[in-house]
């Protein structure tokens, strides 16, 4: 099989890569990324010369560049995206312009190239914030950032062409993600790096608001798994099962780490801060999907990559 990767340089797409090259020997992937901040070429440094392994920079609103590089691809995954939310807050255009002008490119595209299956990688986000229970895939959506209002925005674009032209798209909502390569802009890389910088880590508000943790590799085995077995027009939402607030959280890496929570400061809480995500994952439990990654340890695993890959990240950092 070859898959057509987009954002492959990303957090997740980058270690979505390495996982499929390392499950399925014969199965090929091209990377299209168009390498913004996010998009770091040192995240798969070290695949770079795999023979089943092939990268083209390139945007995915550009549809003519899209459509000839798309060809001879079996699926696409479809993780190119702007994702941070402070960032969409202070300026929202080119969120709506690469999460929602580039999605329907790449559907495009898709369509004409008579792809076989479709994974649209979205976000729990998209269903805004649920303070007892969990949001299942029926919840309806009700994103209260500029960012989930343009993931929301292409969640029902994929939808729409299943419904209009029989498209063969499932789309994933997955929590809370963590582990290496993430972009040191995110909750926990911040604060991981920070804390080696002997910077403060700055701590939205209260600090009570609630996330669901999910390990990037766990992600990776959850949009596998949507690859393989999901229906097409179907959503399936992957989470860690790992609710915490984000004291909780902050403590425990400066606990992992040995560093005093002196350095922990409060700031000014986010505009628009969403107070509780947590999403049901019955659905894709039953084709399969379990968590393989213990909270403990993967947070283990993720602080010390970190630790020993400052190289990487270093340059990322101001």
């Amino acid at each position: 099989m070859k898959l057509f990767v987009t954002g492959g340089a990303g957090f997740i797409g980058s270690n979505f890569i390495r996982y499929i090259l390392k499950k399925y020997p014969k199965y090929k992937i091209v990377n299209y990324d168009k390498l913004t901040y996010a998009g770091n070429p040192d995240n798969l440094r070290d695949i770079e010369k795999n023979t089943r392994y092939k990268f083209i920079k390139g945007d995915i609103c550009d549809f003519k560049r899209v459509e000839k590089s798309i060809k001879g691809a079996d699926a696409v995954i479809h993780f190119a995206a702007e994702t941070h939310v402070d960032r969409s807050i202070a300026s929202g255009g080119e969120f709506i312009k690469t999460n929602v002008n580039g999605t329907y490119s790449l559907l495009e595209a898709a369509r004409q190239n008579k792809i076989k299956k479709f994974v649209h990688v979205s976000t729990d986000e998209v269903y805004g914030s649920i303070l007892k229970g969990s949001f299942t895939e029926k919840s309806p959506l009700s994103p209260n950032s500029p960012y989930s209002a343009s993931k929301a925005s292409s969640d029902l674009l994929v939808r729409s062409y299943f419904i209009t032209y029989g498209f063969p798209a499932v789309i994933t909502r997955c929590s809370n993600n963590y582990g290496p390569y993430q972009y040191p802009e995110k909750v926990v890389p911040l604060f991981v790096t920070n804390a080696l910088q002997n910077k403060s880590l700055p701590l939205y508000g209260d600090g009570k608001n609630v996330r669901d943790w999910l390990y990037v590799e766990d992600h990776c085995l959850g949009i596998d798994i949507a690859l393989h077995k999901g229906k097409a027009g179907e959503v399936y939402n992957i989470g860690g099962g790992v609710e915490m607030t984000n004291i909780e959280l902050t403590k425990t890496i400066l606990k992992i780490m040995g560093r005093p929570e002196t350095l922990i400061k409060r700031v000014a809480d986010r505009l628009g801060h969403d107070r509780r995500y947590a999403i049901n994952c019955s659905k894709i439990a039953k084709l399969g999907y379990k968590p393989k990654f213990s909270f403990a340890k993967a947070i283990e695993n993720t602080v010390k990559w970190y630790v020993e890959n400052e190289k990487i990240w270093r340059k990322l950092v101001k």
